[in-house]
Formats: structure tokens, sequence, C-alpha cells
């Protein structure tokens, strides 16, 4: 699924996102659409120098190599981090890429990946680095999974290439405790009696002479009679996701989840799946317990349950699922039992949903799925150790029933083996059909039915507007066709599955679209409703930096706004000019993250930028005073283009919008002939083109057959190539379409050429 990141006009977020492999075939009842789109090489990437095994120093160390066909590249380091690498390119999507890795603080063997709308082949390498060995921690005793009654001393091993400053123990989320030396390691005098008949967590944690800080897993141990919470019941009909971008807001601005409860009781939300993963530097379930505490007993109280979301803690999160970096998911979960742990029952967690999906690391093959049902198995172990009742269930493809392998002795399907292990799956049934939806999930509702595991299967739906070729295809989406429709169709759903025992409803994806989306696309749509807002939202908490990547892009990052109500977005203005006032001629675009890229600019020139934040009743806050920052000189010279031109207009076809896009070079104004153009139809459409540009700069294509005969279409340029120039789309004199358009044989075509967002200013 595509997570947490809506992409805004400025380009890619600064942290790549992973997408789903939901399909490469069309639903029931559709026909892939015949446009005018290129025929396109598959996207490779090579990392050509460090090569595999060798031996870096410590320090800068330049990592390279070559792509093709492929943009907005990003480079996996450790398993921890994704940066964005620069390109040298001759203006098509082709050329080298580099990045300077710094090894100062990694020591040991680890892994790299570059992105090229796929990960490509891990390269090991390895630093000798003992400056930045981090401690390794066990608790020896007692035993996970152990029962103690009196005191009990807790046993520590370390090892450490470095002197050892401090070994601390923390019981259930309490305060850090010192233990001290014993000879063969550490050791804490425990007391778990004040403690009754509960579970205890066991953590350990140790600080070298250099600052370096090791934590272990946790031992989890029964007290006394020890405490087993019953297993939370199903189903979970309707539920939702909430990212991380939403999810901290609900924590950090109360006024929130006003709007979430208002989207919830709308939409007969019931359950939320509630992403607790790190997100701009903090960590919710370390940095904001009592937060998130205050949240989850009002959302008990608000008639909502609340499962944990948690996508691995890996970068990219489909890591998670390989054994290397197992790990990572464990210790993620283990946040979230140890934060039930420290918690009076109102204030925990509901369930689990976890989101691996390993096969968007670009390999997928039965070792892959051996492991992805390891990593799982593994979690459970310690949800049971934990004596957690949590549900707990993974979301999935809905073509893990295509192949079977063994596992355990049994010779199943995926699909089937993650039923027989969970206790629930979201299939991610990603149609805009009733039917669609219903022939995706059909397999795995009757399989439930077999085993004996009623309502444990839910139906995930889709409602974000898709833009990506390399993605999925749009009509895995209701955003096309509207919330009315989309309801229509639900309704159409349950009628079918309802009876079946093993449905347990939809899963709605997610919090931030739905929020959005709108009845229809008429000129006078609907929307959820809102509460009552009664003032704008606050000014940014922490300054606009602003800093340049390359020759035609600026990193932005800011704090949070507050309002009463939930911030649904930041505006970004941007200017040459340092004592501009933001306006809707120098708006560049908007994002719902507190970080963007804007792209598309100009070498070696200063910009000046404002931001400020709107909330979901369309109040703006105050900008920012301003920042500015220099682009780069340019690496190799190429000339800026921009798009001068885009109509709309209802296609030759019955049921389809056409668009011609006209691009020119900037200095000049003369056609650009030869340019690949990468954009999609939006709102009524969704259909992503690649077409190239004829001896007048004009690009044409032809839409999907429209769902409904009437609405707003638009298309959206998203990435424009050419040997010799490079887009720069900060000078657009249009840079986004819509239109009101009637998709019948009989409409009137009437080109349409809509004022520009991006200025030449």
């Amino acid at each position: 699924m595509n997570r947490r990141s809506i992409l805004s006009s400025l380009g890619a977020p600064l942290l790549l996102a992973c997408v789903s492999g939901c399909s490469d075939a069309g639903p029931a009842g559709h026909e892939e659409p015949q446009a005018a789109v290129s025929s396109k090489l598959a996207p490779s990437a090579t990392i050509d120098s460090p090569v595999e095994g060798e031996k870096l120093p410590v320090g800068i160390v330049r990592v390279s190599g070559h792509y093709s066909n492929a943009y907005n590249l990003g480079i996996s380091i450790a398993g921890k981090v994704i940066e964005r690498v620069h390109t040298v390119t001759n203006g098509e999507e082709s050329g080298t890429w580099y990045y300077d890795l710094d090894t100062s603080k990694l020591d040991g063997e680890f892994q790299l990946s570059i992105d090229a709308l796929g990960w490509q082949p891990w390269r090991t390498v390895s630093v000798d680095n003992p400056a930045a060995n981090v401690p390794k921690v066990t608790v020896a005793s007692p035993a996970d999974g152990g029962t103690v009654t009196a005191r009990t001393p807790i046993r520590l091993e370390v090892n450490a290439k470095n002197d050892i400053a401090s070994v601390s123990v923390r019981i259930n989320g309490g305060p850090w405790r010192p233990a001290s030396r014993v000879s063969g390691g550490y050791e804490y005098p425990w007391d778990p009696t004040p403690l009754g008949d509960a579970t205890a967590s066991i953590e350990a944690r140790a600080v070298d002479a250099r600052g370096n800080l090791g934590k272990s897993f946790t031992t989890y141990v029964q007290v006394g009679s020890g405490s087993i919470e019953p297993r939370h019941a199903l189903p979970q009909d309707r539920a939702m996701w909430v990212w991380e971008g939403a999810a901290y807001s609900m924590i950090h601005n109360p006024g929130s989840r006003r709007a979430l409860e208002s989207l919830a009781a709308s939409g007969k939300v019931k359950t939320i799946y509630f992403s607790v993963d790190r997100y701009s530097g903090e960590d919710m379930l370390e940095d904001f317990r009592p937060r998130v505490r205050e949240f989850v007993s009002w959302a008990h109280t608000a008639g909502l349950d609340v499962y944990a979301l948690i996508i691995s803690a890996a970068r990219p999160f489909c890591l998670g699922a390989f054994t290397p970096y197992q790990g990572y998911a464990l210790s993620e979960y283990e946040k979230v039992l140890n934060y039930d742990l420290s918690s009076n029952p109102r204030e925990r967690f509901d369930g689990l949903n976890i989101d691996l999906e390993p096969y968007t690391c670009n390999v997928y093959d039965t070792p892959t799925q051996l492991q992805w049902l390891t990593v799982l198995s593994r979690l459970i172990q310690r949800r049971d150790a934990a004596g957690s009742g949590h549900a707990f269930g993974p979301a999935i493809p809905f073509w893990l029933d295509g192949a079977s392998l063994t596992w355990k002795g049994q010779e199943k399907t995926l699909d089937q083996h993650m039923q027989d292990l969970n206790d629930y799956v979201t299939v991610m049934a990603y149609r805009d059909s009733a039917e669609g939806m219903y022939i995706t999930g059909q397999e795995e509702i009757a399989y439930a039915e077999k085993i004996g595991k009623p309502k444990s299967v839910s139906l995930a739906l889709e409602t974000i507007a898709i833009s990506s070729s390399d993605a999925d295809p749009w009509w895995i989406s209701y955003s096309h066709m509207g919330r009315a429709y989309m309801e229509s169709e639900l309704t159409k759903l349950y009628a079918t599955a309802n009876p079946k025992p093993g449905f347990g409803g939809v899963v709605m994806h997610h919090f931030d679209s739905l929020l959005e989306l709108p009845s229809d696309w008429s000129k006078d749509p609907s929307y959820p409703p809102y509460p009552k807002d009664y003032r704008a939202p606050s000014a940014l908490s922490d300054r606009v930096k602003a800093s340049p990547f390359d020759y035609q892009s600026v990193d932005l990052t800011w704090g949070r706004a507050y309002d009463d109500t939930h911030v649904n977005f930041y505006n970004i203005y941007r200017s040459e000019d340092p004592n501009f006032r933001p306006c809707e001629d120098n708006l560049v675009g908007a994002t719902k993250d507190p970080w963007a890229t804007d792209f598309g600019l100009l070498p070696s020139t200063r910009y000046y930028y404002r931001v400020s934040a709107v909330d979901v009743a369309g109040k703006e806050g105050p900008a920012s005073p301003p920042v500015s920052a220099k682009t780069t000189a340019a690496e190799v010279q190429l000339r800026p283009m921009i798009v001068d031109a885009i109509e709309l207009t209802p296609g030759s076809t019955p049921g389809t919008a056409a668009v011609r896009v006209r691009v020119v070079d900037k200095a000049t104004g003369a056609p650009v002939p030869v340019a690949q153009v990468h954009g999609n139809f939006t709102k009524r459409g969704g259909l992503y083109l690649d077409i190239p540009t004829d001896e007048n700069g004009w690009a044409q294509g032809t839409s999907e057959q429209l769902g409904l005969p009437s609405g707003i279409v638009g298309f959206s340029p998203k990435r424009i190539a050419a040997n010799g120039y490079y887009w720069a789309a900060g000078y657009d004199r249009v840079h986004y379409t819509e239109s009101d358009l009637v998709t019948t044989p009989k409409a009137r075509a009437k080109p349409l050429v809509e004022s520009r967002l991006h200025q030449d200013r």
C-alpha cells in the first residue's frame, strides 16, 4: 500500500516510500485502457563502488553507480535510513549516481541497496570502526517466558569493543535503574513482589565510554500467578488506517481527535489501525507515552478500538521480513507490548496490525515467503510471552493464494499459512467495485470458515488518488468515483460477503485521503462533516530550515502547527524577493508532512520560503518568517524547459477526456520536441500517461473510460525528460489543469487552459 506521504506539487518526499505490488492485471470487468503510452525498458541501477565484501575506511566514502529508466533514486544504509542520491544525466532518465556515505557512525558489516523504482540487489560491505561500536546487551536471567515469585537477581551480559560506562535495567516501563558489575557480567537486585500477579517486561541498556548506546531485546516473565489477557474479540468492522503524520497529530494536537471522531462517525468506523512508528525524528512510544495513554483512553471513550500499526522499523520497511532485519520488527513490537504493560487496561492497545510486504524489496521467492512467515511467528511468540490479548494480523495482498509452499511440514498456499498462523488477515482487495473486491478476497473468506476462524478476513479498500505508472493502476482506488459511489458498492459487497462466516468487514485506506474524499467530482460535492472550527492554526512551532540539495532543488523542514481541529496540510510559498508576501501567485504547493522538496529551480539562485498551516475548515495560519537557500552550480549544463500550456477536452472516444501538454525552452520559448511527458489524470480520472512531444512541443493522450458522465477532470504533469534539458517546474506557465467536462459523444470540445500554480517571476 502506498503509505503515509501525500505527494505535493513539490515533488518526491524526502523519505522515499515503498509502494505495494497489488497487481499487474486488471480486475474483473475492466480492460486496461489503450492510451498514447510509450514503450519503456525496465528501470535498473547498479552499485559500481564499493564492491561486494569491500572493507571501507572510516570517513566519507563515495558510493556510486549507474541507473537507467528511473528517477527519484534513494539509497538504503544498513536498513536504518533511506537517503536521496545525486544523479548526473544528459537530461533523460539514465546516467550515473553518487552518494557520499559517512561511515564514522558505522561499525562492522552492513548492507547497501539502491532504489530505482524497486530495490536492487543488496551490496554487503564493512567498516572497522570501534569508536562507533554499539554494545550488545543480553538479559541472561531470568529466562524469557519464565516465572518468578521472590527476590530475583537480573543478570546481564554485555559485549563491546569499548569500555562500558553504565549498564541499567527497566521494569515495566519504569525508571532506568543502575546494574552493578559482577563476575561474568552485571546484576540488578530485583524484588518483583510489589507487582502482585502480573507480567513483567525487563529491558536492559549499556552505554560505553564513547556514548554508544545498546539495548537488549525484552525478557518477559510471569510474576506470582502471572497475568494473561483474554484475546480481543473480532470483528473490527469498519476499520481505518491512520498513518504516522495523522497519528502524531492526534498525539500532539488534541483538536485532531475531533476530526477523527467526526470522520469515524460518518464512515461507520469502529476500529483504527494507529501507526506508532517513528516520524519526523520522534518516537511516540519512547518519547510521549503519557500522550499516547491519553489518546488511547480518549479513543476507547469515543467507542473506538485501537490497534497499534507497525511497519518493522527497517528502512525500507519491507526489509523487516528478512532474517538479518527481523530484529528491527521484534524490537518495534516489543515497544508496543512494553507500553501496554506500563499502562492501565483502558490505555492499552486492542490489537496489532503489521505491514511488511517483502515483495516490494524486489525479491519474492520461496525463501522470502518462509522468512515472512517466520518473522510473523516470532512476533506472535513475543505477544504470547508478554501475556498480551492483542488480536494479531498482517496486511496481505490478495494474490498470495497463487502458489503453494511447505512450512512446518504442511503444503498450502501462502495465504492459508497466513490464516492458520494469525488471528486475522487484512486482504488488500484494492479494486473499485464490490465485485472486484469480493473476487479478490473470496478464497480467504472461504478458508477462514473451513478452519473455524469466523470474521477473521477483512477486505481493504483504497481511496488514495493513484498517480504513478510504476505503482498501482488507477482502477484499484475509489478516488476517481467518489464517496457516494464507494458507499453504494460497499452496500453490494456486504450483501454478498456478510452471510459468509469468514467475512470480518472492510478496512479503509486511509484517514488523510478519506478526510478529503468528496461525494463525487461535480462542481458542488459534499464532504464528510467536519467539527466546528473556531480559529486558524497557530504559527509553526519551529522555524523553517532550507538547504540546497543540488542545482535545481531545495529541501525544507519545519515544526508542526496546532489547531482546535486538525491541521490538514501546509502551504509553501517561494520567491526570489526576500520581502515577498505570501499569495496565490507565489504558492508552490502543499504537503501533509512537515517537510518537502522544492524542485525545478535554477542553478546558483537564491530562493526565499515561507510556510503556513491550513486546517480542515480551510483556515490558514500565519506564514513563517522568510528563510533562504541558494541552489548549487550545475554539474552538467542542461537547458531549463517548462510547461507552456495544458489543454483538456472531451476525448474523441465516448466517455474519455483528452489532454494536450506543450513543453518549451524556458529562455527562448521554442518548442522542445521528443520530450517525454509523464503525468496523470486526476479527480474523475486516474490513468497515468507516458507521452512524447511532437515537433511543435505538444504531447497528447487520452484518459481511461471515465466512470461518471460529467464532473471535474484534471491533468498533472509529474516528470518531463528530454536530452539536453531539465524540467524547471518552478517556472511553468501552467502546472496543473482541471475542468468540468461532459464526456459524451455530443459534447462540444472546449479547450481549457488554466491559470498557473508555478510562476515565472
